[in-house]
């Protein structure tokens, strides 16, 4: 849990013609460090990544494998976390024979690509702008391309860029440290701008041939094979304008809110069928907003409920998301890491002031008000039960963090530092501290067997309820972990459970 020590490592190799292990000679407590990657990089050598206990200084180490000995060749460091380079699964991509790898930096407010050579004294700057890369899909030596992922224009979409591998345009650190930066050539965009939408691509190594794959909120996913570097569908016949198809059923609408903060926040409504403005209709609020996962990503089958038992769009529910600041949307490393030490306090205020604009709306009831998340949507929707109980009537929590001190270190210190030294950030952004607040309807729903978010977070919030003599609902699914999956039944029940739950305190239909 958070404030524990992580699991000390140590890295060795071992001789197969004896046997014999030599050991890592590396600097730094392992019991205070991290190291989340490592590979050969050629020589005798290992390449490791570590990172300190905090994840604000991340070093690329080589280690010599025949004496043991390290050093440290490449170094970032950020005042809130370093991004891990999710994007970029498999580490350093090794180019020009190895003399030069391509890593994946925030370093300078977004994520961007550059190529580093081999003694981490030259760096170049591949992808320059205010915009940042989703993740590198492909490199392709041969004619000097990168291929990734980005969005500048539109956080909720993704579209297939590429860059040349060769850009004469590199940062120099000078004697004082100081970065001179040249901009070299702008990427080119690949998906076709007219498709709106979120566009993925699985690319062959060597980046000859890749399938992709678009969809957007009304388009089902739809397919087709192209070459590369030409960028041409392989069979015409079969490509993506000769088969795509909307879906006339999806009243789903994306739009941008200002908030009485002055943020800028994506949201997208999904109306009932046979909507009527005259009328009004109770709305579902879907929740998360935690640095793991974004909810408004303009792809087919995001805008409907999974839990919901029946048809809710012809029951006649409002669905509503907004993605709050410290989502990874890909709008920039500020954007993200404006929740540090604060999840549970910048996320629930950009969502409930982006939800009270929404109720502007004068087609919607603000007395069927519901809102419902599962893990960190859960916590997301404790707490606006807890602390905006004028707008929120209804609430389902399923899985929910009730106290961040109850959670995994790697995750919560990311994102909140030590409760050794910021103690009163973890408590003070917990939903349990804020019980106190509810007086609308609460369903609690927890497997006890959760190896992720613990059940003694269900066992603390309960016995708090009590304290202040909450009334509210509560189900436990026996040894069932944070899918609540297990056993026979048991995703039917739980889907009958939401349903019945929302019907009855949350009544569906215009009025």
């Amino acid at each position: 849990k958070v404030g524990e020590a992580p699991s000390p490592v140590r890295i060795g190799v071992i001789a197969l013609s004896n046997g014999f292990i030599r050991w890592m000679n590396i600097d730094g407590d392992p019991q205070q460090h991290y190291i989340p990657r490592m590979e050969w990089s050629g020589n005798n050598e290992l390449v490791i990544q570590q990172l300190d206990r905090k994840q604000q200084e991340s070093k690329l180490i080589y280690c010599n494998s025949k004496d043991g000995s390290s050093r440290t060749f490449w170094a970032e460091n950020d005042e809130a976390w370093v991004d891990m380079n999710t994007g970029n699964p498999a580490g350093w991509n090794w180019i020009n024979k190895g003399q030069d790898f391509l890593w994946v930096s925030e370093k300078d407010g977004w994520r961007h690509i550059y190529k580093i050579s081999r003694d981490g004294k030259t760096v170049t700057l591949l992808t320059n702008g205010n915009y940042d890369i989703g993740e590198i899909k492909a490199i392709d030596e041969k004619n000097s391309y990168i291929y990734f992922s980005a969005s500048p224009e539109n956080a909720t979409q993704s579209y297939l860029y590429r860059v040349k591998i060769d850009s004469k345009y590199s940062i120099i650190t000078d004697a004082k440290n100081r970065l001179a930066k040249k901009s070299p050539t702008d990427p080119e965009l690949l998906s076709d701008d007219n498709l709106k939408g979120t566009h993925d691509y699985s690319i062959s190594p060597g980046a000859k041939i890749a399938l992709h794959s678009f969809s957007n909120y009304n388009t089902p996913a739809v397919n087709e094979w192209i070459g590369l570097p030409e960028n041409k569908p392989l069979n015409a016949a079969k490509s993506i304008s000769s088969s795509i198809k909307t879906d006339p059923n999806m009243n789903v609408e994306y739009f941008k809110i200002t908030t009485e903060d002055n943020i800028i926040l994506d949201a997208w409504m999904n109306k009932p069928k046979n909507f009527d403005p005259s009328k009004k209709y109770p709305v579902v609020f879907y929740v998360y907003g935690e640095p793991a996962s974004t909810t408004i990503d303009d792809v087919y089958g995001n805008h409907t409920n999974f839990l919901y038992a029946g048809d809710i769009n012809a029951d006649g529910y409002i669905q509503v998301a907004i993605d709050n600041r410290g989502t990874p949307a890909l709008k920039g490393a500020a954007w993200r890491k404006s929740i540090y030490q604060k999840i549970g306090d910048v996320n629930i205020r950009d969502m409930a002031m982006g939800f009270k604009k929404i109720l502007q709306n004068p087609y919607i009831d603000k007395d069927r008000v519901a809102v419902w998340g599962w893990s960190g949507g859960g916590s997301s929707t404790l707490h606006l039960m807890f602390r905006y109980p004028e707008i929120f009537k209804t609430g389902i929590s399923i899985a929910a963090v009730a106290n961040q001190l109850n959670y995994d270190n790697i995750y919560q210190e990311r994102y909140m530092g030590l409760p050794q030294e910021n103690r009163d950030a973890f408590i003070k952004n917990s939903p349990i501290t804020h019980v106190q607040g509810l007086k609308g309807n609460l369903l609690y729903i927890h497997g006890t067997g959760d190896d992720n978010v613990h059940y003694s977070n269900a066992e603390q919030l309960i016995n708090e309820l009590i304290k202040y003599k909450k009334q509210f609902q509560l189900m436990a699914y026996p040894n069932r972990t944070h899918n609540i999956s297990e056993g026979a039944g048991t995703s039917e029940h739980l889907s009958m459970l939401y349903t019945k739950y929302l019907k009855e305190h949350c009544p569906p239909g215009g009025k």
